[in-house]
């Protein structure tokens, strides 16, 4: 009987830490829905034949698709706000050749001229055989993206330049948004634009504009709600005055899902992927071939087990109260009792944070964990309900056998 008690014992310890997750009221839980222009992100243009063979052998993810795409049909017939087919963006990472986090992704391929009419509704726009790809990546490193990617060009036929004085990156979340997150039961954020499902109040709102582009599922989970890549010089269709909100707002949104975004909040040359959960976020393929840093997730993640994982976290005091603005990041996570490190704090907002924490020390009971220097704040680590039960119970299993 001895194999069944590490699992037995993570059930215990996953499905208290699920109804501790469940019980914790949050700031924005009683939120329908909201948008944020998202000041920290930028846009980038790729454009030319070896688009997807350069990013392909660069980033995480299998971009592929965006060369044949196998996309979601919408209507037999397009329109200026309907193309008959859209292709969902992709999340992806570039890593160093060590196989350590560098730059995030988010890849949007704009509909093509063929596959929508023009702007005036008249007639098919004329068919480009030039594939135009979008990222909206970490603004706060725009520059240096820009020479990393293009000191990997060499010879391929892609342009790559800034777009950030065109486009604007934004985000839709809320309650509302993370309970109805298909295109079916959230028919608002469906489509409008030149994409999507047929929306006939988003067609509406986007009329006004000659452009319309499109909401699109956040594709790392469906509990984030939507995001997309709009012009600077408009507000997106759907995102009425008191909706709109701080991007801080959505960085709250995030601590408390557990996910962080950007080279600030993953260290830039320091995180492993699957420490931060980018397996789980959708941004690793594990059979598309080799990428720059491959070596070390793919021995990482067949080995299967990862001892530390980014969490969310909660500050509290000795009575349980929330504290707020106590904690700045890189603040040492300790186990009470021992002294002991447990972690680091990534970044802070409030009561809330994220923090790269030793799985066997963050969920020994309430209390037991503190801040160096700080004895007086106490801190909570949460497991997300949308992680896969099997990272924690990988851990158990290799613990006992250990």
């Amino acid at each position: 009987m001895r194999p069944f008690k590490p699992a037995l014992q993570f059930s215990r310890i996953y499905h208290g830490a699920i109804r501790r997750f469940s019980s914790h009221r949050s700031h924005l839980d009683n939120v329908e829905s909201m948008a944020s222009r998202l000041q920290t992100r930028s846009v980038i243009r790729f454009r030319g034949p070896d688009t997807v063979k350069f990013l392909q052998g660069l980033l995480t993810n299998d971009v592929r698709r965006f060369d044949k795409p196998e996309g979601k049909a919408n209507s037999t017939v397009p329109t200026p706000n309907l193309p008959s087919v859209t292709v969902p963006p992709i999340y992806a990472a570039m890593l160093t050749p060590q196989g350590r986090f560098l730059y995030d992704f988010f890849l949007y391929r704009p509909s093509k001229p063929d596959e929508k009419l023009d702007g005036s509704g008249s007639g098919p726009g004329s068919d480009g055989d030039e594939l135009e790809l979008l990222a909206d990546v970490d603004g706060s490193v725009l520059d240096e993206l820009l020479a990393t990617l293009k000191k990997y060009r060499l010879r391929s036929k892609v342009d790559i330049e800034s777009a950030a004085g065109e486009f604007s990156c934004w985000q839709r979340f809320g309650r509302n948004l993370s309970e109805k997150s298909s295109s079916e039961e959230e028919p608002e954020a469906a489509s409008v634009g030149w994409g999507g499902g047929v929306d006939r109040s988003g067609m509406s709102a986007s009329q006004g504009s000659g452009l319309g582009w499109q909401w699109y599922n956040d594709p790392r989970l469906d509990c984030l709600g939507f995001r997309g890549i709009f012009p600077s010089n408009a507000i997106p269709p759907l995102v009425e005055a008191d909706k709109e909100t701080d991007e801080r707002n959505y960085l709250l949104w995030r601590l408390e899902k557990g996910v962080a975004e950007g080279s600030n909040e993953i260290p830039k040359g320091e995180a492993i992927p699957l420490e931060y959960n980018l397996a789980g976020l959708n941004a690793i393929s594990f059979d598309k071939g080799c990428y720059v840093g491959q070596e070390l997730i793919a021995r990482a993640h067949h080995r299967g087990v990862i001892r530390k994982r980014l969490l969310p976290l909660k500050f509290l005091n000795d009575s349980g109260e929330e504290l707020e603005q106590k904690v700045a990041p890189r603040s040492e996570v300790i186990v009470a009792a021992s002294g002991k490190k447990a972690g680091t704090v990534n970044t802070a907002l409030g009561c809330r944070g994220l923090g790269l924490l030793r799985l066997e020390e963050a969920f020994k009971g309430p209390g037991s964990l503190t801040i160096q220097g700080q004895e007086d704040v106490k801190v909570e680590a949460i497991i997300p309900e949308w992680w896969p039960a099997e990272w924690f119970l990988e851990y158990q299993q290799h613990s006992a056998a250990a």
